[in-house]
């Protein structure tokens, strides 16, 4: 495992992929949000996740934004790329591009839609971790992909050497605690991709939050997991109130809507999305606009 990715933990930011309003990649916006990034806190980034518009984005795109950020962040903090596929073969070839641009790890999704078994969750992530030698990191969000890997195959998984982290998206602690607990002794740790309950998560012994809201709230988000991992309760607590309407807002329609009109509204990316993405509904607008003065990201 590289330097990098065993200081992964902490605040890591799912990034959003800038655009303008013709849709195509904008590619000073993404240096000017990495180097933001950098400067607030933010631990680690992962780029081309759900967040970055993988689904949208062209085998092509993809790779170069990964390069991009790669190039940006300069070694500063680890880079998690987003290679998940629901082809074996397709997130082999991603994974191995990754790996080539310089990548600290990979953030492999559950195979989405063709619905696998358990047995084929276990033979499509330990294929991609024999095909190549770049530390892997799970990422189970049943609500998003029609499938959900039980804590049975994570733990099973575990034993692979360079599989070495799960991002668990399912929001549900206690699942989460009996994950943590399956895992001791085993060279795994687990992130939670769920704002709402990340710092539960992370007090229970979870390493970090690969997160949302951290785009938004970059110093906050940092400072919440600092606290959590550090053990301190009351402390992790009371940040996270700070920011708590900004992780159900931002889910008001399909990630990444409501963060990419939030980040225009702060004025640091245009306004492009892609079809079948669609700009933020204006009755959502408002609620947003305060939930961000609340939490002190804009006046």
């Amino acid at each position: 495992m590289t330097q990098q990715a065993q200081t992964i933990q902490g605040s890591i930011v799912a990034i959003v992929t800038p655009m303008l309003e013709d849709g195509s990649v904008d590619w000073k916006g993404l240096e000017k949000l990495v180097e933001w990034h950098i400067e607030q806190g933010t631990n680690s980034i992962v780029a081309v996740g759900t967040t970055g518009e993988a689904s949208t984005l062209s085998m092509e795109e993809h790779t170069k934004v990964i390069a991009e950020i790669i190039r940006v962040a300069n070694k500063r903090i680890p880079v998690i790329a987003g290679t998940g596929a629901n082809s074996t073969h397709e997130a082999i070839e991603l994974t191995k591009e990754a790996q080539q641009l310089g990548a600290d790890a990979a953030l492999l999704v559950t195979p989405y839609y063709n619905k696998p078994t358990q047995e084929g969750l276990y033979q499509h992530y330990k294929a991609i971790a024999e095909a190549v030698d770049l530390p892997i990191i799970l990422y189970n969000v049943p609500g998003r992909t029609g499938v959900d890997m039980s804590n049975e195959t994570v733990i099973r998984l575990a034993d692979i050497p360079n599989i070495v982290g799960v991002k668990d998206a399912t929001g549900d602690v206690p699942r989460g605690q009996q994950l943590l607990a399956g895992l001791a002794g085993k060279n795994m740790v687990v992130y939670s991709g769920d704002d709402a309950t990340a710092y539960q998560l992370m007090l229970h012994g979870a390493k970090g939050n690969i997160s949302v809201t951290a785009n938004v709230a970059p110093k906050a988000m940092s400072q919440v997991c600092a606290a959590a991992i550090a053990g301190d309760a009351v402390a992790a607590e009371q940040q996270n109130s700070a920011i708590a309407n900004l992780h159900n807002i931002l889910f008001c329609e399909s990630n990444p809507i409501p963060v990419k009109w939030a980040l225009h509204e702060m004025g640091l990316i245009g306004t492009g999305i892609r079809l079948p993405l669609t700009p933020l509904a204006e009755q959502y607008r408002a609620p947003l606009r305060e939930a961000l003065q609340a939490a002190g990201v804009i006046q």
